[in-house]
């Protein structure tokens, strides 16, 4: 359920009626949330956690989401196009890694320890306290990063915040939601394409 756990904490930054919001500006909105995801509520935790959340959502988005885009410019772009999408994608590695190794801070203390069960070893997690959230965050990323990569994505929409993680077997899912995202950014492509038809 940690998976649950990051995505709720990624998308603790929504955009709300056109003004991005942060669902967890105030230890008391934090302490809710903690207690809601039942984790440990207290004031280093709701600290760690925001700290953790900077990280991840910048690690995440540091993935360029046109690379796998069929809306991006086709070869007909051109050249110029072709090397900005490279250099794009170059920077968002770079970002990337200087994410990755910035998550160190929320893992120092991280162990699993064998314990004794009624079917033989059972492996318990060992959390540092006062980071425990933020480390199961980081934990969970990994995990859908090794197990499962590519889901974890940034919606496609630019105006749009969210994250989400890709169920489909295809893993071609773009939007946050369909009903929103989806809808808006068809909508508007089918307006611009008409729009340069029409000039």
């Amino acid at each position: 359920m940690d998976e649950n756990l990051l995505l709720d904490l990624l998308n603790t930054t929504p955009v709300v009626d056109g003004s991005p919001t942060d669902e967890l500006a105030d230890a008391a909105a934090g302490l809710r949330w903690l207690t809601a995801h039942d984790q440990p509520a207290t004031a280093d935790e709701w600290r760690a956690l925001i700290a953790a959340r900077s990280v991840l959502q910048e690690i995440v988005r540091s993935v360029d989401p046109t690379a796998a885009d069929p809306a991006a410019p086709s070869q007909e772009a051109g050249v110029a196009s072709q090397e900005a999408g490279v250099a794009s994608q170059e920077a968002g590695v770079a970002s990337q890694e200087a994410g990755v190794a910035s998550l160190s801070a929320f893992l120092d203390g991280v162990a699993y320890r064998p314990e004794p069960g009624p079917d033989g070893l059972d492996w318990v997690l060992d959390l540092p306290e006062g980071r425990s959230a933020a480390a199961r965050a980081v934990l969970a990323w990994d995990a859908l990063r090794t197990k499962r990569p590519g889901r974890l994505r940034a919606c496609a929409n630019p105006a749009c915040r969210l994250f989400l993680v890709d169920h489909s077997k295809a893993n071609s899912a773009r939007w946050c939601s369909m009903a929103a995202c989806g809808n808006r950014m068809k909508a508007r492509r089918h307006y611009q394409r008409n729009r340069g038809g029409s000039e």
